[in-house]
């Protein structure tokens, strides 16, 4: 299945805010509403309802799913991945030191995200 809807641009800096002022429950959304998007562009992955079940249940898995599927998304162009399931690694000392690796995943993910987003014609 080839390129199908191209999906929202989310201000990195804005998607911190949010996370951090829901008390966390923005990151599913995010989740939910960045996976949907993938998918339906893509016609592979996980989806938004499935990816939220598993962010729900075990959060630090998603964080290899989400930044191995968007260096798909580059991949299936013929394009350099920016972020791949390795990028991951990030998350797990991020639950542990003061969310340091968090906020670097989520910089690199979000950031390569947007950026496939944006070179595919969406809006910034």
């Amino acid at each position: 299945m080839g390129p199908g809807p191209i999906g929202k641009v989310r201000g990195t800096g804005l998607s911190i805010l949010l996370f951090i002022v829901t008390f966390g429950i923005y990151g599913y959304v995010w989740w939910w509403k960045t996976h949907d998007e993938m998918k339906a562009h893509t016609g592979n992955g996980l989806g938004g309802p499935l990816a939220f079940v598993i962010a729900f249940i075990i959060a630090p898995v998603m964080a290899f799913i989400t930044a191995d599927e968007v260096g798909k998304m580059y991949e299936l162009r013929g394009q350099q991945k920016p972020v791949s399931a390795v990028t991951g690694l990030w998350y797990i000392p991020g639950c542990f030191l003061l969310g340091i690796g968090l906020i670097v995943w989520f910089v690199k993910v979000n950031g390569a995200l947007n950026e496939y987003w944006k070179s595919m014609g969406a809006p910034a």
